[in-house]
């Protein structure tokens, strides 16, 4: 029976419709399985990252404390801190801007949270970046599976109904095949759906830290110091908004 029915059996009986619809289907697996791949990578070092925040504030000067945070080009906590500090120095003249320029007349706490929001809402378009993959896949992939059973069991009618042949044996392999499609469909949208679930879990953890963090840099570029209490000002927790 494995030689007469099965996926090798549907692959060669079937058409380009079948076919096409059983490459596409792979496709999906193999984009969802890379994509759930590397964006779990990128948020266990984003975990170590908002780990090393923490060594943040044991640092001498901002200097050494910005080489804790390590410099990788993705790191969410150095280029808010770096961001934080290059708009307390633009906005105070220590960047060697000539002149007077019209964010002289902002205030100093409402300049810094402007920065550091937006320095978070690039972070979170980064951590969402490919999630719309895995919700694409997870909610096309049964239809598109749906779709093949249900041209598999028209073709397969059509050559029942061709051969004058109506038993049970005749009927069941075919449509049994068909169905194979949106079972197909299904394993390609379950790991997708779970996948997106567990990362967007994992990215809302992240960015919580990052709130936390940008509260205590906005208290450290105004006051000087770090804010330890949860009595901060609104001017201060206006910087973990989103």
């Amino acid at each position: 029976m494995e030689t007469q029915f099965g996926l090798a059996h549907v692959w060669q009986q079937g058409d380009w419709i079948t076919r096409g619809v059983a490459v596409i289907l792979l496709g999906m697996s193999v984009l969802s399985w890379v994509t759930i791949a590397l964006k779990a990578l990128r948020l266990r070092r984003h975990r170590a990252q908002a780990r090393a925040s923490h060594d943040f504030w044991h640092s001498r000067d901002l200097g050494e404390g910005l080489r804790q945070l390590g410099e990788q080009a993705d790191n969410p906590f150095h280029l808010l801190a770096h961001e934080g500090n290059e708009a307390t120095r633009h906005l105070l003249h220590r960047d060697g801007a000539p002149g007077r320029q019209l964010h002289d007349s902002l205030d100093v706490s409402d300049w810094i949270t402007r920065s550091l929001r937006h320095s978070i809402a690039d972070s979170q378009s980064r951590l969402q970046a490919g999630l719309s993959v895995l919700a694409s896949i997870g909610s096309t992939a049964p239809f598109v599976g749906l779709f093949g059973t249900v041209w598999g069991i028209y073709h397969a009618l059509l050559g029942i109904g061709a051969s004058g042949q109506a038993n049970i044996d005749q009927v069941a392999g075919p449509i049994g095949e068909a169905l194979i499609m949106t079972a197909l469909g299904l394993v390609v949208a379950i790991p997708a759906v779970l996948g997106y679930n567990a990362l967007l879990r994992g990215n809302k953890g992240v960015l919580h830290q990052l709130d936390r963090f940008a509260h205590d840099l906005h208290a450290y570029f105004v006051t000087g110091a770090r804010v330890r209490t949860g009595a901060a000002g609104q001017a201060a927790s206006q910087a973990t908004k989103t």
